[in-house]
């Protein structure tokens, strides 16, 4: 299968994600060259994550949440915990704490 530049942006930054540490939708997006493309990240996480081996439960929204809903949402959360990554009681993670922004990575 054939990935566009984007796409492959994309999966090389997820794989760059720290274990012990997350990185948003929108963030990925921007750093792989569409600053709007958040959605898209969505849609590559879902259709090429178990195929590319990402690690997918890295990826939260832009508000430190996870996205997913019901039992998909409780393997993020264990999978993240596993790695350290505690969640306040609101839910949400601290992104002070835990977001890895991939400024250090050129694609040019």
């Amino acid at each position: 299968m054939s990935h566009s530049l984007f796409t492959r942006r994309v999966i090389f930054l997820i794989r760059a994600i720290p274990s012990g540490r997350v990185c948003t939708y929108g963030l990925l997006a921007a750093s792989a060259g569409n600053p709007r493309g958040a959605r898209q990240v969505s849609r590559i996480l879902h259709s090429c994550s178990e195929t590319e081996g990402l690690p997918w439960h890295r990826v939260v929204n832009r508000m430190g949440r996870i996205s997913l809903t019901g039992s998909s949402r409780d393997v993020q959360a264990g999978l993240l915990a596993a790695e350290g990554v505690v969640f306040g009681p609101d839910g949400g993670l601290d992104l002070d704490r835990y977001l890895w922004v991939p400024s250090e990575i050129s694609f040019s």
